[in-house]
Formats: structure tokens, sequence, C-alpha cells
């Protein structure tokens, strides 16, 4: 095994080279544009959802027809707003790459999905009027984000990383920046990035009941403005590298230049008042992009139209642009199309990058006089002639998470940076086996069944409330999803040392992984509602009832106040966490990152499953587990410089997928091979140098035997020792794959270098690489 040294590379270009939209504005990235550029206000009474108990009748409605998506054929052909706008703009984007996608193998293809709301309407379907259930069993299948991002690569044959981000209303926006990571890494050659949602009687009841709805299309950063306005809608791009852009004689459109994450550490809601959390994101992105705030030409805004987040925007883009704030114009394209939610952040970067393209600047159309509070160059009403060179597109979300996307008209000299060692300084746990990562590791060791029969069905549930090693005051806003992500959160910074964070804590960032997301919060928010009616919306449940809202709780709980994003790949959600956490330190976005996943049982999860029709009795190999798990990832001269003690080093990681649909994979296992034949060569390993495998091994035959046949392929009649962590302690969603991770770094006499193997139910396969210390 060679000896790992710090790794200078050169990131490849990335540009964008297509795009798609479906919007109130219309069905192409053409309409969009040419609306929001003539200053059009496409924000008009809804149709197709009953308003009247609302404190508003409008949003930016989809009413152009658009084709049903693929999945309605395997759903008794119950129609998704979400998928058929994420398909129709996607269509558009990939058709217009034509050129591109040609030139690229299916396995160099990857996905970006991001979304807040994901197949939500599937899932309501499901549940019925009554609550229970009842509905087609496929349909719970699609209400996850990851269904939308594994639907999509099945019909475009993306078999490279398949992933989804969900950070609420940011989401758009940093699958984007995910997705030029992956670009610029080299971990795919062609992403289809992008978002989508599609509104709902939950969202509105959700808003409603926060007072955020305005009667009126929004208005951002007006004097007296009312509020927020919904809209809904997809919008897709297509991004590569400019060298295989220019062999495919594709023209870019634009060049990614830099992102930027940031965490509020605030409220679940409220952004921070001065401003400070988003200004860290927008100046992440400048710095990212080898740019002067002076060379920033234009910033498409969040700007909602509420009260506290415009003020509060105004004061971040004034902290991350300094003077130069003075003449940098804004507007806010939230005031002709609505809030997207996830999807804002894509449909906005490509509102910007058309005024990169026409050098026109679209309005805030609604703007007549501005907040003393709000002072910026505001672009009113009309749009503004201006040839620009760079332009800024900011969203902010719920739970304090900010995305900021530099966009630029040409590119820069490739960027060089010295890629940093990345180890593993602390871990933490809580599962059915116990509430430390130890407690765990002797459950496997021993070889001891953690799970229990329940009603009738196995199952792995948590007896001890983590909320009891927690203040009331710290543990009275979140659902048993935040505490069991900032309890193992909690364990794993005590492992590192707090100084970590309390020495820089705007370097040290929150991902975290999450396969089901907040069930408990959704259920407990939905089923008044059906039942009694909007009057009984409850503002204090519809915060938790975004996915990245665990995250926020831990940033707010620790003070990690870094990059956070919170990623959704289904059972595979935890490792995505932890590679996406790797690739932040190791580019040193961060100086440390917490990679935490969560993911619990409720009965109506459980039913769901069973409905399925999985194997989960008494008898049977297969069970469902909730829990938590958390690993601290750090550069290695600082661990070193702290002091701290070092469990592992992850030498490397990749993914690849079946790009066969939801519930679907491929029986050979080729794409759990390709994985890990890549994770091995990001490591400079052979198949000779792992000395055990943490498989991925879950009890049931039709997901267990490809991961069996990729193995023996791999490592022939010399394979390591295995170890199915998952048959003790059950198939924890979206945990499993993290949890692993901190089982194999563990020091134990007998470990060597470890390959952990995580899979999703719909063929996303992500395997990663870890060792002990070596100097």
């Amino acid at each position: 095994m060679k000896t790992r040294e710090t790794q200078h590379m050169s990131l490849r270009t990335v540009v964008v080279v297509a795009v798609g939209a479906v919007t109130s504005q219309g069905d192409t990235a053409k309409a969009l544009w040419d609306g929001v550029r003539a200053g059009h206000v496409a924000i008009d009474p809804v149709e197709h959802l009953p308003m009247s108990d609302y404190n508003t009748r409008i949003g930016g409605e989809v009413r152009s027809p658009v084709a049903p998506s693929p999945i309605a054929d395997e759903v008794d052909g119950f129609r998704d707003r979400a998928f058929d706008f994420a398909f129709a703009a996607a269509t558009e984007a990939m058709e217009a790459a034509g050129a591109l996608v040609a030139e690229v193998a299916p396995h160099d293809r990857a996905i970006v999905l991001g979304t807040c709301n994901a197949g939500l309407l599937s899932t309501l379907e499901w549940l019925g009027d009554d609550g229970v259930g009842a509905g087609t069993p496929e349909l719970a299948m699609f209400g996850p984000p990851q269904a939308i991002a594994e639907s999509l690569a099945a019909h475009f044959q993306c078999a490279g990383p398949v992933f989804s981000v969900n950070t609420a209303c940011a989401a758009g926006a940093n699958a984007i920046g995910y997705a030029a990571d992956l670009i610029a890494l080299g971990r795919a050659d062609m992403v289809l990035a992008g978002g989508t949602d599609a509104l709902s009687d939950v969202a509105y009841a959700g808003f409603n009941s926060l007072g955020s709805l305005s009667p009126t299309p929004a208005a951002p950063y007006q004097d007296k403005r009312t509020g927020l306005s919904l809209g809904e809608g997809s919008g897709m791009l297509v991004l590569t590298s400019a060298d295989l852009a220019a062999a495919a004689e594709v023209e870019p459109l634009c060049v990614i230049r830099g992102y930027g994450l940031s965490a509020d550490g605030y409220h679940p809601t409220a952004p921070r008042p001065d401003g400070t959390g988003a200004a860290r994101a927008i100046r992440s992105a400048i710095e990212w992009a080898g740019l002067r705030d002076s060379d920033v030409g234009y910033v498409n805004s969040h700007g909602t139209g509420t009260p506290r987040n415009d003020s509060a925007e105004a004061k971040a883009t004034r902290l991350a642009l300094g003077d130069a704030a003075d003449t940098v114009p804004v507007s806010s394209s939230k005031s002709m199309i609505g809030h997207l939610l996830g999807a804002a952040g894509a449909v906005e970067a490509i509102i910007t990058v058309g005024a990169l393209r026409n050098g026109v600047l679209p309005p805030t159309a609604n703007l007549v006089r501005a907040d003393p509070e709000c002072v910026l160059d505001h672009i009113p009403v009309t749009p503004r002639v201006s040839q620009i060179d760079h332009a800024i597109s900011n969203n902010f979300a719920f739970a304090g998470a900010n995305a900021s996307v530099v966009f630029s008209e040409r590119a820069a000299e490739p960027t060089r940076v010295e890629r940093s060692r990345v180890v593993v300084t602390g871990t933490g746990a809580v599962g059915a086996a116990g509430l430390d990562v130890r407690a765990a590791l002797r459950a496997v060791t021993e070889g001891r069944d953690c799970t229990q029969v329940h009603d009738g069905v196995r199952l792995g549930l948590i007896d001890t409330d983590p909320s009891d090693h927690l203040t009331r005051r710290e543990a009275r806003r979140m659902d048993r999803l935040g505490l069991l992500s900032t309890f193992a959160a909690s364990r794993a910074l005590a492992e590192a040392g707090a100084d970590l964070i309390a020495d820089d804590p705007d370097r040290v960032g929150v991902v975290f992984g999450t396969g089901l997301g907040p069930m408990e919060a959704m259920e407990q928010f939905v089923r008044p509602l059906r039942a009694e009616g909007v009057a009984a919306a409850n503002p204090a449940v519809f915060p938790n009832t975004v996915y990245n809202a665990a995250a926020g709780s831990v940033a707010t709980l620790l003070g990690a106040l870094g990059p956070t994003s919170t990623v959704t790949s289904g059972h595979a959600a935890g490792a995505n966490a932890l590679c996406y956490g790797y690739d932040m330190v190791s580019l040193g976005r961060a100086t440390a990152i917490l990679a935490t996943a969560a993911d619990t049982l409720t009965p109506l999860v459980v039913r769901g499953y069973r409905r399925l029709g999985l194997p989960m009795g008494p008898h049977d190999t297969f069970a469902l587990a909730e829990g938590g798990a958390a690993v601290m990832l750090e550069r290695y001269d600082n661990a070193v410089r702290r002091g701290a003690t070092v469990y592992a080093e992850v030498l490397g990681h990749a993914t690849a997928s079946d790009a066969r649909g939801v519930g679907r994979t491929d029986p050979t296992g080729s794409a759990v091979e390709r994985a890990m034949r890549a994770a091995l060569d990001a490591a400079g390993l052979t198949p000779g140098d792992i000395a055990e495998v943490w498989t991925n091994e879950v009890g049931l035959p039709a997901f267990d035997e490809p991961e069996n046949q990729a193995l023996h392929r791999l490592f022939g009649d010399n394979a390591p020792r295995r170890i199915a962590a998952k048959r003790a302690l059950g198939e924890q969603l979206g945990t499993g794959g993290l949890l692993a991770a901190a089982l194999a770094a563990c020091d134990r006499p007998d470990r060597g270098v470890a390959l952990v193997n995580s899979s999703s139910l719909g063929g996303t396969h992500i395997s990663i690489v870890l060792a002990p210390l070596t100097d």
C-alpha cells in the first residue's frame, strides 16, 4: 500500500451547455426568460387546488400542458406534478445537449436533483383522506427525493453518481454546486442538475400557518411588503467540462466559477437578522470563483417578500460585497414566478444565465418603493440593459441553509488546488444496540441480533430517549429525527474535541443524510390538516417537515456554521453524506465536516415497506431499524495541530448506479463492482490491499446477491473478511452506510484497510475506503 501524500490537482472548468424549465411563465426555458425579461408577473389565482381557506388565492401555477412522467404507468396513472415538471425540464435540457449526450458514456453521466417536497403528492395519494396508507403500494416508493433522481437516471441512462439534495429552498442551488464539484473532480463527465417542486395543500397550509403568504403578488424589498407567493415548476441544467464541450463542438452558455454554502445556526425558519450567515455563503462563492467584490455584475437575490428575510438578505449582500454593494444591480425573480421552494435555485440560475447571455438584467416586478432596511441597487419594475461578466444567484432556506452560485461568461485559468488528507477524529451513534458506536460494534462482533418482533414485524427500535441527554431548551424544537442526529453528532464532537468548533466555527460544517426524512413531523402535520382542515395546521410542527431541519438543529446546537447540506440518496444517504463531506474537506471548503445521518420508524413507514411485499416477519432475515450516526471528518494537518486522536483515514470513494429506476437493481451487480473498483483506484489501492469489506447485505436476496457477485468478480477466491453489520443492527435506512464507516473506523486489534459498501433500493451504490492512519 502506498504512503499517502498531500495531492495537488487542477480542477476541470465547469460549463453549462443546456437548460430546460417549466414555470408559470411557460413550459420552456425560453418562455421563462422572455417572461421575466419583460417583467411579466405570472402569479395568478390558483386553479387546481382549493384555496378558500388561506390568506391568499394566488401562486405561480404551471398552466401549460405538461406530458405525464414515466412513473404514471407504475402507479395506476397517478400524475405527480413534481415528477412531470422534472421530466419536462430535463427532456428540454437533454435534447438541447444532444451532441454532448451522444459523446458521453452512460456510466460517466450523473444526476443531482434538488427538491424541497419531492414526491409529496404521491405520498399524499398513498395516504388517502383517512391517512392510513391504503393507496396503491408503489406510490409510497415515489415520495422520497431520491425517487425523482433515480427515475430521471433510468430514463436518461445516467449510470454514474445519482444523488438528491434537500436543503429546502436552497436545494436547487446546492444541487448545481454539488454537480459542479462532480465535474471539476472528474467524478462525472456530464451532470443533469436542477430542482423540482409542485404546489400542494400541505405547502399552502404550512406557510399560511406561519403568516407568510401575501394576498397580492410578492413584492420583495418593497416598503410594507406583505409576504411571499408560492410557485411551482422545475429547472434543469446540463453541466460538463470545458474540454468535453469543445470536443463535442457544443458552445457553453456560461461557466460555473464557484459556489458557497453556510449555516446560520440560528432558528428553524428565520434568518440571522444581521445577515452574517448568508454573507458567508456569498463570500465563499466569490472567493472560490477567484473574483473581487467589484467583479460581480448582478445579483439574482433570494428575495422572498417576507419582512425578515428581505432585510436580512440586504444586510448579507452588503456584508459580502462591501462598498461594491452600492453599485451591483440586484433583483428578485420571485416577484414574477413565485417561490418555487426546492426548484427556486435551479430556475433562478437559468434566469441568471439568461442575464449573462443577453446583457439584460430582469427586474423585481412589484418593487415601487424600497424599504429603507433594504437599500441596494435595485432594478424596479422594468429590466436594465447591462453587459456583465459575472453574476451571483443566492438562495437561503429554512433551518439556516444558505447557498450561492457564481456564473461567469468565460472561464478563468484552471484552478489548481491542494487536496488535503482527510481523517476521522470522532464518531457517534444511537440505535437499537445502544447509545454509542462501541455498543453497535460489540453487537456486530458478537453476532447479536438487536431487532425484536413488534406486532408480528421484526424491527430495530430505540428504547432510550435521546432527549434525556439534552437540556429541555435544546430539545424543545426538535422532532425525533433531529434528536437522533444531534445526539450522534454531539458524541462525535466530544470525541473529536470541542475546541475544533470553538477555534473556528465558520470552518466546521454539517452534511446530513436521511433516506426518508421527517416522516414523524410530516405525519403530525398532515393528519390534523386532512381531518380538520387548514385551521389545524400547526406552525410549531411545520418547520420540522423540511428534510434539512435536523442539519439545522445540529448546526445550531453545536455552533457549526460552515458549509451545510442535506443529501437524501435513499438507503445510501449516510454514505453520501460522508462522501460529500470528504470532498468539502479535501478541497478546502471546510476544515472539518460533521457527516451525520438519521432515520426514524413510524407505524406508517413500516406499513409502507410491508405493503411493498418485503419479508419482515418474525422468521425473516430483513428488518427495518431506526438510528443515527455521525463521523467527524477533519483535515489531517489540523488534527495533528490540535493533537487530536485519529481513528482512521478516508482514502477514497466512488459512486455508480444501475439506472433502472425506483426499486429496481441490476441482478449482475455491475454498478456495485464499478463503484468498488473506482473507490480502490481513488485510494491508489488494489483488491489485495483490502482486509475487510463492510457489506450492504440486508437479508433481501434480490439486493444482496448482486453485491455477492460483484465481490466475487473483484476478489476472486482471495476474498477478505466480510462483515454484514445490518444483519445484527437492522436496515437503518439512510443511516446504515455512515454507521458502517464509523464502525470500520473503530480501533480494533484485527482491523486493516476497509471497503464499505452502501446501496439504495433504487440502485445507487457507494463504496468508501478507510484505513488505519499511516504516516
